[in-house]
């Protein structure tokens, strides 16, 4: 890899759809991005090609991602300002949103792997079938497939009984 300036321009929307597929905020997905890419060049000279760049790439950036997450939970949160908190439309219609989607993500927390990431990575990544098979070092047929049996078991609510 000689020129990280081209591994970047081909790799960087690989990592984002990614990281953003796996803690759903634009701005820290951008941020762990560029830290990504910084990291990869401290460690460029570990890369021994036995994986595709962008696996590597994911993997920093998935660890990236972990070592956010432990920072963030050492830090203790300040108490938010009451007046700051927008007015809800409707109490009962949120809960009844929030619910909905509380099942629909608890489903999926229990679909087995590698199916939980291939569902995450394709609803909440947006990335392309071909994308998530070159991240997890699969085909893309192998995405497709995935995909749908999963989806079947969320439809089917079979997901509750994996684990």
């Amino acid at each position: 890899m000689d020129d990280m300036d081209l591994v970047y321009q081909q790799h960087a929307q690989t990592v984002y759809r990614f990281l953003l597929s796996q803690c759903r905020d634009p701005g820290l997905a951008e941020e762990l991005t560029q830290e990504t890419f910084y990291q990869a060049i401290r460690s460029v000279d570990r890369f021994d090609g036995t994986c595709k760049v962008s696996t590597w790439l994911c993997q920093i950036a998935k660890h990236q991602l972990y070592h956010h997450q432990r920072k963030r939970r050492r830090e203790t949160p300040l108490p938010e300002e009451a007046d700051t908190i927008p007015p809800l439309p409707s109490a009962e219609a949120e809960a009844l949103d929030r619910d909905g989607r509380l099942a629909l993500l608890r489903q999926i927390h229990r679909l087995p792997e590698p199916g939980r990431e291939v569902v995450y990575l394709r609803s909440f990544g947006d990335l392309s079938f071909r994308e998530i098979g070159d991240v997890l070092g699969r085909t893309e047929t192998w995405a497709r497939v995935t995909f749908y049996r999963c989806k079947e078991k969320l439809r089917s609510g079979g997901a509750d009984d994996e684990k």
